[in-house]
């Protein structure tokens, strides 16, 4: 049998715009709302925390333009920038995770599980021990190492079409190869630089301020809008190649768009706050689960990756009093089980 309309899941609204279609359920945007509370819950309580205590009332009346001078120095010119940094980063690691996980149709099939962040962490490295480490090198550095990372998996993995199982497999293997890069790099360097690219690596939003935010905040504004425009091929793809083809979608094109969309993002997040592992792997399962329906909702996950991170930032500053924890070991910690499971499940149903 041949399809050649998109098929609607029940209970959910069609929203169009030109050619492009997606689905809305409301269940959906319930979820989102809930997750959006959640977010300015946790990112104004954040801001008060600290070594000098601001209450919650004085946060927000200082964000919206009140507050003593003091105020205004530690919540918009300290905290702020922190809090917007782990919002932005979570929120485009869970994007790019929604969009290989749905590409690929697997839920191992993420940016660090494939490998993707990895590279990133290459370019990034490389450039903070050869010394030529600035606001934009380090991006660009860690763009370019995640877009070879990605290329070499997707070629590597092609027989006739892309199956989700082996490249999964391909990216564990280049991924392995391309942390032995980074290994390579941490040896040869200069103890300051190494130790600097040490913190780095294990994922951190310590110190961040606006340098940090504003290229961030150009970045999804760009990614984020191209992503949802990806729904009518995200939607066909979960169908075949072929059912994707006899919907008129030009899957080389289509494949292409979705994943340099979903590198891109990764590779934004890691060059502003490093490797954060797991949040692109566990949060578009979660989102899904939350939400229903048969592939995981961008905007619901990049809403709950948002909320992740925050939330582990603030667990770092707070578990230990008087020592900080890097948020990629916080998220790990929360991570690791969860792909355990998910392991243990799928070996569980393939048998």
């Amino acid at each position: 049998m041949t399809l050649s309309t998109p098929v609607r899941p029940r209970g959910r609204l069609v929203v169009r715009a030109g050619r492009f279609t997606a689905t809305v359920s409301p269940r959906g945007v319930a979820v989102g709302l809930a997750g959006l509370v959640a977010v300015t819950a946790v990112a104004v309580f954040s801001i008060s925390h600290g070594s000098f205590t601001i209450a919650p009332g004085d946060v927000v009346a200082t964000l919206l333009g009140g507050g003593t001078t003091a105020q205004r120095l530690i919540v918009l010119d300290l905290r702020l920038p922190r809090i917007l940094v782990a919002l932005l980063v979570g929120a485009a690691l869970a994007v790019s995770g929604a969009l290989t996980q749905t590409f690929a149709r697997n839920p191992l099939a993420s940016p660090d599980i494939l490998g993707v962040n990895r590279g990133a962490s290459l370019g990034a490295v490389a450039l903070i021990v050869l010394g030529g480490s600035s606001a934009t090198g380090i991006p660009l550095a860690a763009l370019t190492g995640a877009l070879i990372t990605a290329t070499a998996v997707y070629l590597l993995a092609w027989r006739r079409g892309v199956d989700g199982y082996r490249l999964v497999l391909v990216g564990i293997g280049v991924g392995e190869i391309v942390n032995a890069g980074v290994s390579w790099f941490l040896i040869r360097a200069e103890i300051v630089d190494a130790a600097r690219a040490t913190v780095w690596l294990n994922g951190s939003v310590a110190g961040a301020d606006w340098t940090q935010v504003r290229p961030l905040t150009l970045a999804l504004v760009m990614l984020l809008p191209l992503a949802v425009a990806t729904a009518f091929t995200l939607q066909a793809l979960q169908f075949g190649d072929d059912v994707a083809r006899s919907w008129g979608v030009r899957l080389k094109v289509a494949q292409s768009a979705v994943v340099l969309t979903a590198v891109a993002l990764a590779a934004a997040a890691v060059a502003a706050a490093g490797p954060i592992e797991f949040v692109a792997l566990v949060v578009p399962q979660i989102a899904l689960r939350l939400c229903g329906g048969y592939r995981p909702p961008l905007i619901v996950s990049a809403v709950l990756g948002a909320l992740l991170v925050a939330g582990a930032d603030l667990v770092a500053r707070v578990a230990l009093p008087g020592r900080e924890l890097p948020v990629g070991l916080v998220t790990a910690v929360l991570g690791a089980p969860y792909l355990l499971w998910l392991l243990i499940r799928t070996n569980r149903r393939t048998t």
